[in-house]
């Protein structure tokens, strides 16, 4: 027990932190009809932005608004050099247009800080970790991400639904013609809408830099799960990719802790390692076959 414990707690802070870039790709597709496979890029940038202020000053923070706003301006640089001219483009346009800008962040990343991967050290007053049940104690940094992942959730669902950007932002994915009528800029809404999604998508980034290494390329690591989250949740809906982004995170830390003791069980241990291994890669795309199967919009598409 006190394992599934802590493994269901693993799989909420892997779920938090694809929630954070599932919501930005969500929105810029489901309200913007654009197809954005940098989000990972932008995930990168407040990852490395928050890295290199860590190492320059030694204060976290400092580090971690430098993240959001470096990940924040990229994300409106993007849409305002690149993304606005293709709006009216297909979507093979797109994909191939954010697929370059991929190299193109991934060369820049390269050029400034090199190819040696950045470590950062968790905050002082969020090292160690505190029981939670007994038998089980919890990295205090861990349950830091999931609490600030949940509360990010709470405000994005808010910001969307109950104040008058959200507003705009819901009529401009309806109809953006009658928007622009009512004499509202819909290039600046979109600017701005595209700089939330990036920014959320840096805020993973600032998040994950401590647990993980910060390097080139980290962002095609995640961006695949975060499609899977999407499609399982519904596109364009933020409910949806809560849900999708719990699933998956559980669903994937599960199957990666339990599933090699389970084979091991009936058959030899290399074997079922390696079994167990690629079982569980093939884990959260078989639950979206799955998913697509019964409800192909969804779990919480954006109308429902």
């Amino acid at each position: 027990m006190p394992l599934l414990i802590e493994q269901a707690l693993n799989g909420l802070q892997l779920g938090v932190m694809l929630f954070l870039l599932a919501a930005g790709l969500t929105l810029i597709f489901g309200i913007m009809g654009v197809i954005n496979l940098a989000q990972g890029s932008l995930y990168m940038v407040g990852a490395y932005a928050m890295a290199a202020v860590a190492a320059k000053t030694g204060s976290f923070w400092l580090a971690a608004p430098a993240g959001l706003l470096a990940a924040a301006v990229a994300g409106m640089a993007m849409e305002y050099l690149v993304i606005r001219k293709l709006y009216a483009r297909d979507h093979l346009d797109q994909v191939l247009a954010t697929f370059g800008l991929i190299l193109f962040f991934n060369q820049m990343t390269t050029l400034i800080f090199g190819r040696q991967p950045l470590f950062v050290e968790i905050p002082d007053f969020l090292e160690g970790s505190v029981p939670i049940v007994a038998g089980v104690r919890y990295p205090l940094y861990r349950l830091a991400i999931i609490a600030v992942g949940l509360a990010t959730a709470v405000g994005l669902y808010v910001l969307i639904a109950r104040t008058r950007l959200g507003m705009l932002i819901r009529a401009g994915a309806t109809n953006r013609d009658m928007v622009r009528a009512l004499g509202v800029d819909i290039r600046l809404l979109y600017t701005v809408l595209f700089g939330l999604g990036a920014m959320l998508a840096g805020l993973a980034g600032v998040m994950a830099g401590p647990i993980l290494s910060v390097q080139v390329g980290m962002g095609e690591q995640v961006l695949i799960l975060t499609f899977v989250v999407v499609v399982i949740g519904g596109v364009g809906s933020i409910r949806g990719a809560f849900a999708g982004a719990m699933i998956v995170g559980i669903v994937d830390t599960v199957l990666r802790a339990f599933l090699p003791g389970l084979l091991r069980q009936v058959m030899m241990g290399p074997e079922a390692d390696a079994l167990a291994a690629g079982l569980s890669a093939m884990g959260v795309y078989l639950l979206m076959a799955i998913v697509l199967l019964v409800r192909p919009k969804g779990l919480l598409p954006a109308h429902g």
